[in-house]
């Protein structure tokens, strides 16, 4: 694919859930902002700085086209990663309004973790639900009054959707609580699940959407009346004395400053607008070849006695052990024949480990850059460690 030219002979990259690889368009996006308006967003009138800052508001623009949600009701502001977004949320939730905190058994470490800090921190009980083997949850047996619901849209290790999270996310409203979603795994090649749906919170990592390291939150403009300013700093304000200051954020044109302390990775968060422009403008044979590879990938691994998976259906990501057969040295085989896989259990240990008790697996994510032979290269290497 020419978008991935500079992919060598040979080379397999199966770890899209980790981070994509970058199109050519993208890379270009980045070197151009250092090349032709290297520029600080939102605080000069110089040329350079007016282009950063069009470009920029662009691609709030287009991460809200993305999802298909108004600006009206949503904000989009830009942070440092997923598990960064989640944190800078919670830590500044005025607690007072909450009774509980709740997340689910197949989390990544990103909300698992930050859920367990949060109840620490303030004394709130902490719930852990389970998830169905299609991604859903029992509704009917959790008691969501004033929650604080923290939950990934798509798993990292096996890819099953959060089905009923349009009926989950009203459940919670109607109850008083908020939904903050991880989706990281999803807005990639799930985005889908997420259209049509009012969370108070979506939080995602833009390096797991073909662009580069950066992190994004999208929030309900009413969500900033539960918060409590605690993390604040340059780019924030508009005013300030002695022993005040007046946030940007009370303006509804900046209301995105909310999030944004400091000084912000405008390459980054340009290259991320190319990104989405590219993901958009990709003809129907692309997805239906990253379909096609997943289930051929899948179908081969689940028709071995020796592997287990842990996927129940075909998914660009999948995890599973070769029985008799330690995945991290299986990992380092494929390394061999040029084959890039993740092993272990791939921040998810509480369910992973401690739940399935599975040994480290290995993990196959595939991504819009991987092609037919790639699937056959994989295939013939398993086959002989198989």
């Amino acid at each position: 694919m020419k978008d991935f030219d500079y992919l060598q002979d040979g080379d397999v990259y199966l770890d899209a859930a980790c981070q994509s690889l970058r199109p050519r368009c993208v890379i270009d996006s980045l070197n151009q902002y250092y090349a032709e308006h290297n520029s600080c967003g939102e605080r000069v009138k110089y040329k350079w700085g007016v282009i950063t800052d069009e470009k920029v508001n662009e691609a709030r623009e287009l991460v809200l086209k993305y999802l298909g949600l108004k600006a009206r009701n949503y904000t989009v502001s830009f942070t440092l990663n997923t598990t960064f977004g989640i944190n800078l949320i919670l830590s500044q939730i005025d607690a007072s309004k909450f009774e509980k905190i709740i997340t689910s058994d197949i989390e990544h470490n990103s909300p698992f973790l930050s859920s367990i800090a949060f109840s620490t921190r303030t004394g709130l009980p902490r719930e852990v639900v389970s998830r169905n083997e299609d991604g859903s949850v029992n509704l009917d047996s959790c008691d969501f009054n004033k929650a604080i619901v923290v939950m990934n849209c798509a798993s990292n290790f096996d890819g099953r959707k959060l089905l009923n999270i349009k009926e989950l996310i009203k459940r919670v409203h109607k109850s008083g609580g908020i939904v903050i979603i991880d989706a990281a795994q999803a807005m990639a090649h799930s985005v889908e699940i997420l259209r049509g749906t009012e969370p108070d919170a979506i939080c995602f990592s833009a390096h797991k959407l073909y662009a580069p390291s950066l992190g994004v939150i999208v929030w309900q403009n009413g969500l900033m009346e539960k918060l409590m300013p605690l993390f604040i700093g340059g780019g924030m304000v508009d005013d300030v004395t002695k022993d005040n200051y007046l946030l940007s954020a009370e303006n509804k044109e900046h209301r995105y400053t909310r999030f944004e302390a400091g000084l912000q990775a405008w390459g980054e968060i340009v290259a991320l607008g190319e990104a989405l422009k590219w993901l958009m403008k990709l003809p129907k044979s692309t997805w239906q070849t990253l379909d096609s590879n997943s289930n051929e990938l899948f179908d081969f691994l689940n028709s071995s006695d020796k592997v287990h998976l842990v996927n129940n259906q075909a998914n660009p990501t999948m995890s599973f052990y070769v029985e008799g057969t330690d995945s991290h040295l299986l990992g380092n085989a494929l390394s061999h024949e040029k084959i890039m896989a993740r092993t272990g259990y791939f921040c998810v240990h509480y369910y992973l480990d401690h739940v399935l008790h599975l040994p480290p697996l290995v993990r196959f994510s595939l991504g819009l850059h991987n092609r037919p032979e790639d699937i056959e290269k994989v295939k013939k290497v398993m086959e002989k460690i198989i």
